[in-house]
């Protein structure tokens, strides 16, 4: 069953869709915070610039004295107006405002009486604003007195709280330095009901020093419904918007994934094809442009191309290994059947030569076998002077006597076994094709161990130099002979030098005949 998104196509389109999703609804989280701030601040700015032009209304219509009862306010709908003491009582309120949350005074009626704010004496006056000059004189001025309706008795605006453009009274008398409207205490949101009808509003807190110097607290209020429906407009654009960005997200990406991946999908389906019909000579499609398919379909093609080698080769090892397998088996059997037979025409040192022959085969098969599967040689210190020595007096009974030439002090890394046996197998090759002598020799050359073995036979062709180190192949002129082995002494001298790190390279000797140069590294 096919899970669902089990495809490389969903899971990307999935994942492209989900990341968009998160950073759309991160952008419009943050673009609504922003808008909603900015909006309250022109709503602030609104209440701000509403709130002092009350205030110069208020400072132009409280005369000595008036009963704040009787201010003529602004329509509450547009702003609703709460003018309160210090203390907290309520002095006057828009009309038809019923109710008010947010602004710290949740009365919206006066008290029945009306309430008047007393003037404050000129001596007063005169102490609040550090000039006056009626201490212990009667309280008049002494020089620039006003007129009867000055009651600060002074010629500046001491005593007024007020500074700039702030200091608007409305008023053409000099009294009208008294009036100021102070510094903004708070904004603060809330909500109003005016005439049945609720709405939200954002509040400015001021101080407004009046005419007979009393300090009040105007609370006015601007409406947050433009802002509201800002909000809401820009909400309902992104939600309408988002689901179909993400639809066009998610199918783009289906579709640029789907053919993206159909280079891939070829890939599969071919290889598919050659793992069904077990025809390695097949290819998977490569395309045309340069990215990470085309060098996947590259890679497999490359595989393709090596595994068929391998699979050749390992036909050609069988074919051959049957074949050389069979003369050797069969040659045994016709002697021990004769001998069965006739036991006085039993050839006893053939049947052993055969067996002998037999039993080398065997264990060079098997050798190959451990190579092929990647046997590691090991890391053993050899010293190649002493084992040339051991092996060359094993050999006494050659044809032809071996001359050695081995410096001394000589170390390899790596398997004594398998390296003797690449002396052994380049010392029978020598004896098969010599004339006169073998030459051995061991030295050191261009940091690397060299051990050269030498004959002074036909040599080897330059044609046939790489060829020779094939399994199973062997020259017409070693094929015909009795002595001839089965052609693999020389492919396992090389694939043995392989393992250990070094080389193996055929060419003329300088007295004639054939030279073998077995590189290896030295031992740290």
């Amino acid at each position: 069953m096919r899970r669902p998104f089990g495809s490389v196509r969903a899971r990307t389109s999935l994942g492209a869709t989900v990341v968009v999703a998160i950073a759309l609804v991160a952008a419009g989280i943050a673009v609504l915070m922003s808008l909603r701030s900015n909006l309250t601040g022109q709503a602030d700015q609104q209440a701000d610039s509403a709130a002092r032009d009350i205030a110069v209304d208020i400072i132009a219509q409280v005369p000595n004295p008036v009963p704040y009862a009787r201010l003529e306010l602004p329509d509450g709908e547009d702003h609703p107006v709460q003018v309160s003491t210090r203390g907290g009582q309520l002095l006057a309120a828009s009309k038809g405002l019923e109710a008010v949350s947010g602004t710290g005074l949740a009365a919206v009626k006066p008290a029945p009486a009306p309430v008047s704010v007393p003037p404050k004496t000129p001596a007063a006056f005169h102490d609040d604003g550090g000039k006056g000059s009626g201490k212990g004189k009667g309280g008049g001025s002494d020089d620039d007195g006003g007129g009867d309706d000055d009651p600060s008795g002074s010629d500046d605006n001491s005593g007024s709280g007020s500074s700039g453009d702030d200091d608007r009274s409305g008023s053409d008398d000099d009294g009208s330095g008294l009036g100021s409207v102070g510094d903004v205490i708070s904004h603060t949101s809330g909500r109003a009901t005016v005439d049945g009808h609720s709405a939200d509003y954002r509040f400015v807190t001021i101080e407004v020093t009046d005419r007979n110097n009393a300090k009040v607290l105007l609370r006015v209020g601007s409406s947050l419904a433009a802002r509201q429906s800002a909000l809401n407009t820009a909400t309902t654009a992104m939600l309408v918007g988002l689901p179909a960005l993400l639809l066009i997200v998610g199918g783009v990406t289906w579709l640029v994934t789907r053919r993206a991946l159909a280079p891939v999908e070829g890939i599969r389906r071919e290889m598919a094809a050659i793992t069904a019909s077990e025809d390695l000579s097949r290819r998977v499609p490569e395309p045309g442009r340069q990215d990470e398919v085309a060098r996947l379909a590259r890679t497999t093609n490359e595989t393709l191309t090596a595994l068929e080698a391998s699979v050749e080769r390992q036909r050609r090892f069988v074919a051959d290994a049957s074949h050389e397998l069979r003369s050797p088996i069969a040659s045994l059997r016709t002697q021990l059947e004769v001998g069965s037979a006739h036991p006085q025409l039993l050839d006893v040192p053939g049947a052993v030569l055969d067996t002998v022959r037999l039993q080398q085969l065997a264990a060079d098969l098997l050798l190959l076998a451990r190579l092929d599967a990647g046997e590691r040689p090991g890391e053993t210190r050899v010293e190649l002077g002493a084992l040339v020595a051991e092996e060359v007096a094993q050999r006494a009974t050659d044809r032809v006597p071996v001359t050695v030439d081995a410096a001394a002090g000589l170390e390899v890394c790596g398997s004594r076994g398998q390296l003797a046996r690449v002396l052994g197998n380049l010392l029978d090759n020598a004896q098969r094709h010599t004339k006169t002598e073998v030459r051995v020799r061991l030295r050191r050359e261009a940091g690397d161990v060299v051990l050269a073995v030498g004959d002074d036979g036909a040599g080897v062709p330059e044609s046939e130099r790489d060829r020779i180190f094939e399994r199973f192949v062997r020259l017409d002129e070693a094929r015909g002979r009795d002595d001839g082995g089965a052609g693999l002494g020389l492919a396992i001298a090389r694939d043995v030098a392989l393992r250990h790190g070094g080389s193996l390279t055929v060419g003329p000797g300088p007295g004639g005949g054939a030279l073998f140069e077995l590189r290896l590294p030295p031992a740290r």
